[in-house]
């Protein structure tokens, strides 16, 4: 049976922990930021838990990164 591909664009997108939940960067941070406080731009480096509807779709996608 042939290798399964990963889809470049989900594995720039995730990470997945060794405990299997699965991180992503939040929105917000890519311009405009002299509009934010400094507390919210704090906020927003923090890694992203994804909703358990979304992880089986993400790990699908991501074969051999679990």
């Amino acid at each position: 049976m042939p290798k399964l591909k990963t889809r470049k664009a989900m594995k720039k997108r995730y990470r997945i922990t060794k405990n299997g939940k699965v991180l992503a960067n939040r929105t917000l941070r890519r311009h405009m930021l002299t509009d934010r406080s400094p507390k919210k731009k704090r906020q927003l480096r923090k890694k992203l838990v994804v909703e358990k509807l979304h992880v089986n779709a993400i790990k699908l996608r991501m074969p051999y990164d679990r």
